[in-house]
């Protein structure tokens, strides 16, 4: 793996400094940050071209599965939409590993693999944070080894006829969909704990469908032995 300027990559640890990846993420050409004392929010149009998307669609229509929940709040409707593990030997995702980790300066080994996400009409998945709780009940179950998320990057691989836009709700901010799209955001806050402001929904799909890919980096390398 080789990174711009030949800059190591950036790893985490208990309460590292986001401002490393913030400085790699803007100097990248046409990344456009929003402007927020509450959170650190990024976008980047065309980060994928249209053939790869229409790939990696393809990719998650052979493997999707109703999507889940962790700390399950009661609410069947609360997040509806399906998902996709894609298998990182596949030459579309290892190349949308291989950008993400150029673009974003982090750490390769620090990544959870890729999601694919699809919405139908009427499916949303209503506000919440990528982080994990760190008093809710699943929150040793899945930070106990890998440490909680770190930073978000989620890329649109198409725009869905009506609906399917993103909202930061503590901001009022709302991203539409665009082929192509990234935004990554840092779940933390500079200090190392949770941000609430990282609330956000995918708001409901009111005609097509809508499709995208997630990846999460986390604070030790994934899968490191605790032990």
């Amino acid at each position: 793996m080789t990174f711009p300027d030949a800059a190591l990559p950036i790893g985490f640890g208990s309460g590292h400094p986001s401002e490393p990846v913030v400085a790699h993420i803007l100097a990248q050409h046409g990344v456009q940050r929003t402007p927020s004392a509450k959170l650190t929010l990024f976008q980047k149009r065309d980060f994928l071209d249209p053939p790869l998307c229409e790939t990696l669609i393809a990719l998650i229509d052979e493997r999707r599965r109703p999507s889940t929940v962790s700390d399950y709040n009661g609410d069947a409707a609360f997040r509806t939409s399906e998902t996709c593990d894609l298998d990182a030997a596949h030459p579309a995702v290892a190349e949308v590993e291989r950008r993400l980790a150029a673009f974003l300066g982090l750490d390769p080994a620090h990544g959870e693999p890729i999601q694919g996400q699809r919405y139908a009409i009427g499916q949303e998945f209503k506000g919440h944070t990528d982080y994990f709780e760190p008093q809710g009940v699943d929150f040793h179950k899945y930070c106990s080894i890998a440490g909680n998320r770190t930073w978000t990057a989620m890329i649109y691989l198409n725009a869905p006829d009506a609906g399917g836009a993103t909202r930061f709700k503590t901001i009022d901010k709302i991203v539409q969909p665009e082929t192509g799209k990234l935004l990554c955001w840092n779940n933390l806050r500079p200090d190392g704990s949770p941000n609430p402001s990282t609330i956000h929904q995918g708001m409901k799909v009111r005609a097509g469908a809508k499709y995208v890919i997630t990846k999460w980096f986390r604070e030790r390398p994934w899968g490191f032995d605790a032990e």
